[in-house]
C-alpha cells in the first residue's frame, strides 16, 4: 500500500464520547452534568444571538420625494444580516430572526441599524446599540421573549427620530426561532437576500403517500374497422402523466377483442393526473391508428385494501376526427375496464435491501407505532474539498436523513471542512428490520450556479441491530467508489438512540412477513417491481423538488439507492462472497464430522456416539434435542454480540479493493453504454466466460439433485 494512502484502521467504525444535552456518553450512557438540558439530548449544545426585528415607525423621511424605502441592517463585529427594503415606507414590517453563532462573535455590541435603500448610497436612518452582557439568557420551555420598542438614536448617540421594535437573546437550537432564524455562518462569502438565505436554511420535508393503480383490461365492443376487409390488430393504451404502457395486440373477427390483462400505475396524493385510456389499431407499416380515448379522474377509481374483486365498469369512448364514413358508423365503441387503488401493497421506492418503511399505502390498516428513533447529526471531519474558492479547496456541506415518509435536511454549513450541524431528529418506527439512511451533499447553487449537488458519502444504519435505550456514538467514515478506486470522502458523527414502547408488541412485529399480505396474495413479478419502482422515484422527486428549499432529484435518487439494480462484476463478486460465508457453517460442520469419523478427538467421538444412540432408542427426542443445541449455542454466542450498530459498507465483503481499473471502468459506464465497439467485445467475451462458469456450477448443483432425487426415488 502506498503511503498516505487509507488504511484498513481508516475504514473502521469509531465510537466517540461527545457532550451532549450537557452531559458526556460513556459507554452508551448519557452521564448528565447539566440538569437544564432540553429535548436536543442528542447534540452538543450551541448558543445562538437571536435577533427578531419585528418593525418600525414614525422613519424620517429621506429622499426629496419625501419617502423612505427601509431596510435594517444587524451587525456584530465582521458579521452582518440584512432584511430586504420596503419601499415608500414609514411605518415598515418584516418579522424575520437572525442567529449568529455565539462562538463566532468578535465583538460585545449588538448594533441595529435602520437604513434608506438608495441607487448611489444608503442613507443612515437611525441605530440602536445594545451591550451583549445585559442580553437575557432565554433555556425553553421558557415563554417567548416579547418584543420591545427601542428610540433611534443618530451616529453620535443622541435621540431621533423614529422606533424600532426589537426582541434580542441568547438561546440554542432547541428554540423554536432556531427553524425560521436566517442563519448566516459567513455573510462575507454571500449576498444577503433571502434567496441565499432560503438555500442554506433546515427544512423536514414529507414524502407523498404513494398508490398502485391497477387497470383492468377486459374487452371492447362495437368496434367498427377503418378498412372493411381487414381484421383490426387492436391494443388499449393506458396513460398517467409520463408513465404509458399497452396491452398485448389481438386480431378477433367478431370486433369484440378481449384482453382481461393487468396495467399497474404508481400515483401519489392529491391526485393530480388523469387515466386516458385509447384504444388503437395496427394498421400497415406499423403504424396505429386511433379509434377511440377516455380520461378518467383518478379521485373516482374505487380504493381497496385487500383482493376483493371490484366491480367492472364500461366507459365511452370519445371518437377521433372523422375523416371518412367508417370512422363516422362508428358511434358506439365502449371499453370495460375495472378499475381500483390498492392501498393493500407498499410501493417500494427504495432498494428492497434498505427499506425504510414497510407499511401499506392504505393507512386504516396500519399498526400502532413501536417505538421512536432519535437522530442526532453531530458534526463531519476531514471532508474531502468539492469545490475551489479563492485559491484553495472547500465545501458547503448539508447532511440528508430519511427515514420512511420523513425527510429532513440539516442547514448547510458554508465554506468548512469540519462542519458542524448539531440538528436533532426523531421518526416513529413501525418496523424494526428497517434501515435509516443519512446523507452528505456539496450544496452548488450557492453563488448562482446551476450545477448538480455533489454527493460525499452515505451512511446506513439497520434498525434491528439497535439496543433499545442506548445512545451510539459513533463517527462513519463516508466511503465512496470512484472510478480510480475506493475513496474515504471524510467521516461523519451521529448520536442515534432507538426507545421501544412495547418489547412483547416488537417481538410479535418479528413474527409476522415482512410485506403487507397482498404482496403474497397477488405478488408482483420481477419486471414489474423494477419498473413501477423506477416511476415510484421519479415521482418522489418531484414533488419533493417543488419544495422550498427543493431536494434535488440527484439527493433523492441518491438516497434511494436508484442505481442499486445495475449489474457489475465487483457486485457479482460480492454476492459469489456473501453466498460461500453463508454456507460457511455447513462447511465447518462438515469438517467437524469427519473428524468425528476419524476419532481425531476419542472423547467427542464417544458423546456423539452416545447421543446418536439415544435418539435411535428414543426418536421423540430428536427434535427437542435439536431446538436444544440451537438454543444453547445461541447462549454461548450472545456474549459475542456487536455492540455498535454494523456499518453496512464492508470493504473486503464489497471487493472494492480487489476490483481492476477496468471492471470500475466498466461499472461506472453510462446506461446505455459509451464505449467502442472494441471494448465492448472484449467486455462481452469476458461476459461469456463468467457465465459459462456460472452454468456449469448449476449444472453440477442439478446433477447433485437428480443424484439425491434418484436414491429417495
Amino acid at each position: 500500500m502506498n503511503a498516505g494512502s487509507p488504511t484498513q484502521v481508516d475504514y473502521l467504525l469509531k465510537e466517540t464520547s461527545p457532550f451532549l444535552g450537557g452531559g458526556q456518553v460513556v459507554g452508551g450512557r448519557v452521564v448528565r452534568a447539566d440538569r437544564t438540558a432540553s429535548t436536543y439530548d442528542l447534540v452538543e449544545r450551541m448558543q445562538y444571538l437571536y435577533v427578531r426585528v419585528v418593525k418600525a415607525r414614525d422613519l424620517p423621511a429621506k429622499d426629496v420625494t419625501g419617502s423612505v424605502d427601509p431596510y435594517v441592517e444587524a451587525k456584530i463585529g465582521n458579521y452582518k444580516q440584512v432584511t430586504k427594503h420596503i419601499e415608500n415606507q414609514e411605518n415598515p414590517a418584516w418579522n424575520v430572526v437572525f442567529g449568529f453563532s455565539k462562538e463566532r462573535l468578535q465583538s460585545s455590541v449588538l448594533e441595529v441599524v435602520v437604513k434608506d435603500n438608495c441607487l448611489v448610497k444608503d442613507d443612515f436612518v437611525g441605530q440602536v446599540r445594545l451591550d451583549l452582557n445585559e442580553v437575557p439568557t432565554r433555556v425553553p420551555p421558557d415563554s417567548p421573549l416579547a418584543p420591545q420598542w427601542y428610540r433611534l438614536e443618530d451616529e453620535k448617540g443622541e435621540k431621533t427620530m423614529g422606533e424600532l421594535m426589537l426582541a434580542v437573546w441568547i438561546g440554542t437550537q432547541a428554540d423554536e426561532a432556531f427553524m425560521d432564524a436566517w442563519h448566516l455562518e459567513a455573510a462575507t462569502r454571500m449576498d444577503s437576500s433571502a434567496a441565499a438565505y432560503t438555500l442554506i436554511r433546515s427544512k423536514v420535508y414529507q414524502a407523498p403517500r404513494l398508490w398502485y393503480v391497477r387497470v383492468n383490461v377486459v374487452e371492447v365492443q362495437d368496434l367498427v374497422p377503418t378498412e372493411k376487409n381487414r381484421v383490426p390488430d387492436v391494443s388499449v393504451k393506458a396513460q398517467i402523466g409520463n408513465q404509458v404502457t399497452k396491452t398485448k395486440n389481438i386480431q378477433s373477427r367478431m370486433f369484440n377483442p378481449r384482453w382481461n390483462e393487468d396495467l399497474m400505475f404508481v400515483v401519489a396524493e392529491p391526485f393530480e393526473d388523469h387515466l386516458v385510456l385509447t384504444v388503437e389499431d395496427r394498421v400497415d407499416r406499423g403504424k396505429d391508428e386511433i379509434l377511440g380515448r377516455v380520461t378518467i379522474p383518478l379521485s373516482t377509481v374505487e380504493m381497496r385494501v385487500d383482493d376483493r374483486v371490484i366491480p367492472s365498469r364500461w366507459f365511452n369512448l370519445e371518437k377521433p376526427v372523422a375523416v371518412n364514413v367508417d370512422q363516422l358508423r362508428n358511434d358506439k365503441l365502449s371499453l370495460h375496464l375495472r378499475l381500483s387503488l390498492d392501498g393493500g401493497y407498499h410501493v417500494l421506492d427504495e432498494s428492497t435491501h434498505y427499506c425504510s418503511d414497510l407499511r401499506p399505502t392504505a393507512k386504516q390498516i396500519w399498526k400502532p407505532p413501536m417505538g421512536v428513533l432519535e437522530l442526532g447529526v453531530l458534526n463531519a471531519v476531514g471532508l474531502h474539498p468539492m469545490k475551489m474558492r479563492d485559491g484553495k479547496g472547500t465545501a458547503d456541506t448539508y447532511c440528508v436523513a430519511k427515514y420512511g415518509h420523513k425527510w429532513v435536511r440539516t442547514r448547510t454549513i458554508v465554506d468548512n471542512l469540519f462542519p458542524k450541524y448539531n440538528d436533532q431528529y426523531s421518526w416513529e418506527v413501525f418496523d424494526p428490520a428497517t434501515v435509516l439512511t443519512v446523507g452528505i451533499f456539496d450544496n452548488s447553487q450557492l453563488g448562482g450556479s446551476n450545477g448538480k449537488d455533489l454527493r460525499i458519502g452515505k451512511v446506513r444504519i439497520r434498525i434491528s441491530t439497535l439496543e433499545t435505550g442506548r445512545v451510539y456514538t459513533h463517527s462513519y467514515p463516508l466511503l465512496v467508489l470512484h472510478p480510480t478506486g475506493v475513496k474515504k470522502m471524510g467521516e461523519l458523527h451521529l448520536a442515534i438512540r432507538f426507545s421501544c414502547t412495547s418489547l412483547v408488541n416488537m417481538l410479535y412485529i418479528y413474527s409476522r412477513p415482512l410485506l403487507p399480505k397482498m404482496h403474497y396474495v397477488r405478488p408482483f413479478t420481477v419486471m414489474e417491481l423494477d419498473k413501477l419502482r423506477h416511476h415510484a422515484v421519479n415521482i418522489v422527486a418531484a414533488r419533493l423538488g417543488r419544495a422550498e428549499p427543493p431536494l434535488r432529484k440527484e439527493v433523492v435518487e441518491y438516497m434511494l439507492g436508484v442505481d442499486s439494480h445495475l449489474w457489475s462484476i465487483r457486485r457479482s463478486k460480492a454476492n459469489a462472497l456473501r453466498l460461500m460465508m453463508v454456507f460457511s457453517g455447513l462447511s465447518a460442520y462438515g469438517k467437524w464430522f469427519g473428524a468425528i469419523c476419524m476419532w481425531k478427538n476419542p472423547i467427542t467421538t464417544a458423546i456423539v456416539h452416545v447421543i446418536f444412540i439415544l435418539q435411535v432408542c428414543f426418536p421423540r427426542l430428536i427434535l427437542p434435542t435439536v431446538f436444544l443445541f440451537m438454543f444453547l449455542r445461541g447462549i454461548w454466542n450472545f456474549r459475542y454480540r456487536p455492540m455498535y450498530p454494523p456499518y453496512m459498507i464492508n470493504i473486503e465483503i464489497s471487493q472494492a479493493e480487489q476490483v481492476s481499473l477496468d471492471e470500475l471502468d466498466e461499472e461506472f459506464d453510462t446506461f446505455p453504454t459509451s464505449k467502442s465497439s472494441d471494448l465492448l467485445r472484449m467486455r462481452y467475451d469476458r461476459l461469456r466466460t463468467i457465465a459459462g462458469r456460472i452454468e456449469i456450477v448449476v449444472g453440477d448443483i442439478a446433477t447433485q439433485g437428480e443424484r439425491l432425487q434418484s436414491l429417495l426415488n
